[in-house]
């Protein structure tokens, strides 16, 4: 099924879907992080953060698991498992009577929800390949993108009318939907003659397989250094807008409004890379990202947070630069894996998270008063990330 030049619209809004439910388990959570906090007995506000960063190290360690058995087991009923180790989890996380028991069922949800995430990469690199792997991954993106714009507002809906674990409870309806369309609509993309024999050394073999490729190591360093310094975003956002600004009753607008930043990004995206190509538009778009970021420094060094527009401005540009990163950078390191995809995408996704949860926690930990922080781990990583795209177009010339 590989290279094809075709344009389906229920592929991709079904491989959105799947990597949506991960969206939602974040972010329809975001306003409740206080309710759930005071509910759990938490008293350093600090700690809510957790409930955002210890999914996503479940997703990382998840897709470890969930990768390589796809290669040998085909990509479908790896999907099904991990929506059933997702369900499991969430009852965890409902049924908590302690910040610690819900940590681990956050974590627990991420290694379940690892598997439609890094699966739907797997499954599209299976189908396209090139520059039109970026196309699709792009769109893709885009609508994975509308999730973060409505969670938010639903998770507050969800809050004023019921309760904090009612947003469990609609993130497993909208999965068990989301599955069901899955099951009766998508066939299998990895054919029983391209699926690796199962042994105890697929892992070890295929990241042998994965680091003979430097480019596929090189972005997804890149991934994890971006993922990292927006994933501190995500943990704050809420304590910035509505602890520092005293934006409570704004903040689903104000995260909605710069979440159609990104999703404006990686529409152009889409309709530019076939065209000028993803590494040339990465490469850009982290200049971009580096400038942005820089220049909210320089002019203000000092610490005093800006009026809400101006910060409100810089995070737009500043996300509007991510949107030509994310699906380009897993595209980039994805092209030469083609042949391991399921492992690749799991070793991808596995690096680039276990990278950026400790970004996130160590930088978040500086986020109290200030949004400064936040802009100097997004021009640090950021200028990292464009040494290794000058280095690599060092050897390429």
């Amino acid at each position: 099924m590989q290279n094809k030049q075709t344009f389906e619209f229920e592929f991709v809004a079904l491989m959105a879907s799947l990597m949506s439910i991960v969206a939602l388990s974040i972010d329809a959570l975001l306003p409740g992080l206080p309710e759930i906090g005071a509910s759990l007995g938490v008293t350093n506000t600090n700690d809510n953060q957790l409930l955002i960063t210890m999914i996503f190290l479940g997703l990382g360690f998840g897709q470890l698991i969930f990768g390589p058995l796809s290669d040998s087991f085909g990509r479908k009923p790896i999907v099904y498992i991990g929506f059933i180790i997702f369900v499991i989890a969430s009852i965890i996380c409902v049924t908590s009577k302690n910040f610690e028991m819900m940590i681990f069922g956050r974590i627990l949800q991420g290694i379940g929800l690892s598997s439609p995430r890094t699966l739907s990469i797997a499954i599209v690199r299976d189908s396209y390949s090139g520059n039109y792997m970026a196309k699709i991954l792009s769109v893709v993106v885009m609508v994975f993108i509308l999730v973060p714009v409505i969670a938010p507002t639903l998770g507050q809906f969800l809050l004023n009318f019921y309760n904090w674990e009612s947003i469990f409870y609609v993130n497993l309806i909208y999965g068990v939907l989301v599955m069901l369309w899955f099951w009766k609509r998508q066939p299998e993309t990895l054919a029983i003659e391209k699926r690796i024999h199962f042994s105890y050394r697929i892992f070890i073999d295929g990241t042998k397989e994965f680091l003979k490729y430097k480019e596929a190591v090189a972005f997804t360093l890149v991934s994890g250094f971006i993922t990292g310094s927006f994933m501190v975003y995500l943990s704050t956002s809420q304590q910035i807008f509505e602890q520092q600004y005293d934006l409570a009753d704004k903040f689903p607008y104000i995260f909605a409004s710069l979440a159609i930043a990104v999703g404006l990004a990686t529409f152009l995206n889409s309709r530019l890379v076939v065209k000028y190509g993803m590494w040339r538009i990465a490469y850009y778009g982290t200049i971009a990202y580096v400038i942005i970021s820089v220049l909210y420094i320089v002019l203000f060094w000092s610490g005093v947070n800006p009026s809400i527009g101006v910060l409100i401005s810089f995070f737009a540009l500043q996300f509007f630069a991510i949107g030509f990163l994310f699906g380009n950078l897993r595209a980039l390191a994805m092209q030469p894996l083609g042949h391991i995809a399921g492992i690749g995408a799991a070793i991808n996704g596995f690096i680039s998270t276990v990278m950026a949860v400790p970004i996130a926690n160590y930088i978040g930990g500086f986020v109290t008063n200030s949004v400064l922080p936040l802009f100097i781990g997004f021009s640090i990583f950021g200028i990292l990330s464009l040494l290794i795209f000058l280095r690599l177009k060092v050897s390429r010339t």
